[in-house]
């Protein structure tokens, strides 16, 4: 059982090291902070899991709107084949200035799609991040408790994030695991985080040939 963290400066290596989320749950979590305004966003991550269901894999929420930024998994999203018990590569990115947002899937773009409302643009983003098991419909309270039947069950590992959007050739890069710049917000190699519950951190699992 994987005891509560403080925050503080960890080096995350990422070629050997992911985050263990083992069980479904309506508290475990883990919270990045950023002080940093955000007209644009990209954000990368490479997951694993067996889930069929809904599930969260990334939300940004503010004290004013709990649903800013968020990467959820439909289970009647049917747009990209997806493999359970496989590692994924998951980039999204939107824009502020042209409301545009995309979604890559393994290296496979989606249509670009305006997806700004009104609550997004008036005002840059800044707040916490909370990785996996978040759902900002029932959220009661800032980084509060979270929905257990869209909460996340598997491992994560590679997470990044940019105040601006990637080419598609830097996701390209991303997916590949070939030489990109890291998040200027989000840097996998020194995340800044707050473990809450049964959150493991545990060495990433290789395929050996």
């Amino acid at each position: 059982i994987s005891k509560p963290f403080e925050k503080q400066m960890v080096k995350l290596c990422p070629a050997s090291s992911m985050f263990t989320f083992p069980q479904e749950t309506n508290t475990a979590h883990v919270r990045l902070t950023s002080s940093q305004n955000l007209q644009a966003v990209t954000v990368c991550l490479r997951f694993f899991t067996d889930l069929k269901r809904d599930y969260s894999l990334f939300s940004l929420a503010l004290p004013s709107f709990d649903n800013d930024f968020l990467l959820l998994k439909s289970a009647n999203l049917d747009s990209f084949q997806m493999y359970l018990n496989a590692w994924h590569s998951v980039c999204s990115t939107w824009d502020s200035e042209s409301g545009l947002g995309q979604l890559w899937f393994d290296g496979k773009p989606s249509v670009r799609r305006f997806i700004t409302d009104q609550s997004t643009t008036c005002c840059p983003w800044t707040g916490i991040f909370t990785i996996l098991t978040k759902n900002e419909k029932d959220q009661k309270f800032y980084g509060g408790k979270f929905d257990i039947k869209q909460s996340f069950v598997g491992m994560m590992t590679d997470v990044h994030m940019w105040d601006y959007v990637l080419s598609s050739c830097e996701i390209q890069n991303y997916v590949d695991n070939l030489n990109f710049s890291p998040g200027n917000v989000l840097n996998w190699k020194a995340l800044t985080f707050e473990i809450t519950g049964r959150v493991l951190i545990e060495n990433k699992q290789l395929t050996c040939h």
